[in-house]
């Protein structure tokens, strides 16, 4: 199963890229063929429809066509006041916008359509980042994905991570584990032929 996992986040100390690290390798030893999408190798500005107008941008097409490509997602949301940040919104609304006159992309849902979703998120706070998941999801039904409902916040953020960037605690690597193992065990049954 091909699996994308991407952090919402460009931080350099992010603790969301972090996450998103970890259940990478996580997945990818569970079987799925990963890719580890890192935002922050895309120039993309602010949605704006004027500017949509004079063309989409060369690293919007890039990124529909990997999310396209990818049956099964795994997005790591920061939480920034109780919701997620600017980042992941931009990044869906530019994915999801119909290029006008596109035989491929003037279907603005190709992208998205069908795909499953898994959420993760991390927060240094006592929730884990579980205010952003309850708006993320309603934002992933309306892009037509299928959400897995296993979720998890990993909490206490910046004490939850060993020196070698995995997870210090053996529950939260078994909490991640089974949000990833929901989500393959979803997008492989959805997808079979």
């Amino acid at each position: 199963m091909k699996l994308l996992v991407f952090a919402g986040s460009t931080r350099l100390g992010s603790w969301n890229r972090k996450l998103a690290s970890v259940a990478a390798r996580l997945a990818a030893q569970a079987g799925a063929e990963v890719t580890h999408l890192e935002l922050a190798d895309f120039e993309l500005p602010m949605y704006n429809a004027d500017l949509e107008a004079r063309g989409t941008p060369a690293d919007v097409l890039k990124l529909k066509q990997i999310f396209f490509e990818h049956p099964a997602w795994l997005v790591c949301t920061p939480e920034y006041n109780a919701s997620y940040p600017a980042l992941v919104k931009n990044t869906f609304d530019w994915i999801s916008s119909p290029v006008q006159g596109d035989p491929v992309w003037g279907d603005g849902f190709r992208s998205t359509r069908g795909k499953v979703a898994g959420v993760l998120s991390a927060s240094p706070g006592a929730l884990g980042g579980l205010r952003s998941q309850s708006h993320l999801v309603p934002l992933l039904f309306n892009l037509h994905c299928w959400v897995a409902p296993t979720t998890f916040g990993l909490s206490r953020a910046a004490e939850a991570f060993d020196s070698d960037g995995g997870l210090a605690s053996e529950a939260a690597r078994a909490s991640v584990q089974a949000v990833i193992d929901q989500l393959l065990w979803a997008a492989i049954r959805m997808n079979a032929e």
